[in-house]
């Protein structure tokens, strides 16, 4: 009997012992909150793309624009939210599509999503051209059209900049408007830049 409860007094001991050795639980680190982050015009054209070609295979650029969101950093070459329109000729259709960094309630979510389908016959003044034309990124886009408006683009260097992809009938490939304001109706300068090669094609004042 002394003997058992010798060993359970060690027992008890050693549990102590161990237990006073432990360290005090530690609180779980904050986790940290990636801001969101706005992205290029051909990633967030291709981004959208994704979807567009399960709508229809033969989903072809219509157009895209940038839209400006106070609550994602402000970056000339990027952008919060972009919009675009695909064309299916099979389908006679055209299909809007957004991709957002952030949800904006009621309407705006985080990621990609399908908008409305509506009839489409060719319209003159702007055609529907296939993605695999648009070589040429914003950020380069942005690039070659400082190099145009030097003057004007070192005077405005804080300006929001707006882009519109769209082929129209004045030049022979889809094209990169780089807009220097939040619209055209408030624009200064802005320049066209071909999005297959990356040539200057044209300033507008």
């Amino acid at each position: 009997m002394k003997k058992a409860a010798l060993a359970l007094v060690g027992a008890i001991c050693l549990m102590t012992i161990g237990c006073s050795n432990q360290s005090p639980s530690q609180p779980a680190a904050p986790k940290q909150t990636v801001p969101p982050q706005p992205v290029t015009g051909q990633s967030g054209l291709y981004k959208m793309f994704q979807l567009a070609r399960s709508w229809a295979p033969d989903a072809q650029v219509l157009k895209l624009q940038s839209v400006h969101l106070t609550e994602v950093p402000e970056v000339p070459d990027k952008a919060g939210e972009w919009q675009a329109t695909f064309v299916s000729a099979s389908r006679g259709a055209a299909k809007s599509y957004t991709w957002s960094a952030v949800d904006v309630e009621p309407t705006l979510h985080q990621g990609t999503f399908p908008g409305s389908e509506e009839p489409y016959s060719a319209k003159p003044g702007s055609s529907p051209f296939p993605i695999a034309a648009v070589k040429i990124d914003t950020d380069a886009a942005l690039a070659k059209a400082k190099t145009e408006v030097a003057e004007y683009a070192k005077k405005n260097p804080t300006m929001a900049i707006t882009w519109v992809l769209e082929k129209t009938n004045r030049f022979p490939d889809p094209a990169w408007r780089v807009i220097w304001g939040e619209s055209l109706g408030v624009s200064g300068d802005s320049v066209y830049i071909d999005a297959t090669t990356g040539a200057y094609l044209e300033t507008m004042h």
